[in-house]
């Protein structure tokens, strides 16, 4: 009996095994990727070195430090774009103990997977640490965020997030999913 429980449990952990040890894409530059886990699955993101060196340097930077872990989805809006990155308050109102950063902004155009720096409305230079992913095509956009990356892995993840009530104000999140752990990928062992 003991021994038929005991194959049991293996062949429950072997098939568990897969699902945690999601393979990356074979083609992602890790040194400049994030894998975000999160409470609904994982995330990756290849971030755009090209078009915004210092904004991806700063999320690399604070994945490091463990900034983002633990960090609400706090504005999720259905059709546009799931937002977090407020390690410091966690409702976004916060961005983290380094100074501001100056606009990146580029000819990319925000679509499907596109992520980009979020940023206080009356300033350019004002993005942190929060970025947003959008859902579909976000054009009205472009020209006036900095793109810093793009999911690779895991929109399906992403369409997952719990949204904000239609007509909520600001697209707020009660109860919202979390980044659980932020890596860079060549970190992660």
């Amino acid at each position: 009996m003991i021994r038929l429980g005991f194959l049991a449990l293996l062949a429950t952990l072997a098939f568990a095994v897969p699902a945690l040890a999601q393979s990356l894409p074979a083609n992602l530059d890790k040194k400049n990727a994030i894998v975000i886990d999160t409470t609904k699955g994982r995330i990756v993101i290849q971030l755009r070195t090209d078009l915004a060196p210092r904004h991806a340097e700063r999320i690399e930077q604070l994945a490091r430090e463990g900034f983002y872990n633990n960090v609400p989805f706090h504005r999720v809006m259905d059709g546009f774009m799931a937002q977090t990155g407020d390690g410091q308050n966690f409702n976004g109102t916060g961005g983290s103990k380094y100074p501001n950063l100056k606009q990146e902004f580029s000819s990319t155009p925000f679509k499907r997977g596109t992520v980009g720096m979020a940023r206080r409305g009356d300033s350019v230079d004002s993005a942190n640490s929060q970025f947003f992913i959008c859902f579909g095509d976000a054009s009205f956009l472009n020209n006036q965020y900095t793109v810093v990356g793009e999911v690779v892995q895991g929109m399906d993840v992403v369409d997952k997030l719990k949204k904000a009530p239609p007509g909520s104000s600001g697209g707020t999140v009660t109860d919202p999913d979390k980044m659980i752990k932020v890596q860079v990928a060549s970190d992660m062992k």
